[in-house]
């Protein structure tokens, strides 16, 4: 484990806090625009409440704010390319990807429970310790031992499907994320460089044990 956490120090150091523009302190938050918003738009893929009704989509339920916000402004921007979120963050103004940061934010999260033992031994060992043979940092000293996540940092694992989870390790490893040609996604490009040391056991085994963490 103390390979893992003096390891991804140095990741950390080089990363900056998420920008000041998607914290909540950047103003108040409009809940009724956010529920108006959640309920046409985000609801059919995340639930209403941010619980996530099927594995391929995100539960944003208990997610940190700055990074929904971040998230939805890089997805308007073009810095992380999907096709279907672009269309949904197109109408979007700062203020309510900022509510709509918020408002997940404070929902609480239902929680999942892993079920193949086997990869949560193997994932528990990767999340808390880290891999000394492919110099891979151990997760919790970023998305911290609970996968709660850091604050304006790097964002809560704990309770996600392992689908979604494990399709964005994919994406981080081929490069479909964090690799924007302008260089502006700096946790996504530091997430590629650790998804590539990762074999696709590494990720499956990581998505499983994260999703029962609470």
């Amino acid at each position: 484990m103390r390979y893992g956490l003096v390891l991804v120090a140095a990741w950390i150091a080089n990363v900056p806090a998420i920008p000041a523009q998607a914290q909540e302190s950047g103003g108040k938050a409009d809940f009724a625009k956010a529920q108006q918003i959640v309920n046409t738009v985000c609801a059919a893929c995340h639930g209403a409440d941010g619980n996530s009704p099927t594995p391929v989509n995100p539960s944003l339920a208990g997610q940190l704010s700055e990074y929904i916000t971040l998230q939805l402004m890089h997805f308007k921007s073009g810095i992380r390319n999907n096709a279907v979120m672009a269309g949904m963050v197109a109408n979007l103004t700062p203020e309510d990807m900022k509510s709509l940061g918020v408002f997940f934010a404070r929902q609480k999260p239902k929680g999942l429970a892993a079920k193949d033992p086997t990869l949560v031994s193997a994932g528990q060992k990767l999340y808390r310790g880290g891999s000394a043979a492919s110099a891979l940092p151990a997760c919790a000293a970023c998305h911290s031992p609970n996968g709660a996540g850091l604050p304006a940092r790097y964002p809560r694992l704990s309770g996600q499907h392992p689908d979604y989870t494990f399709a964005q390790l994919q994406a981080f490893k081929t490069g479909t994320r964090g690799m924007d040609k302008e260089g502006k996604d700096l946790n996504g490009r530091v997430m590629a460089q650790i998804a590539a040391r990762m074999s696709e056991r590494d990720m499956r085994a990581v998505a499983e044990y994260t999703s029962g963490l609470h």
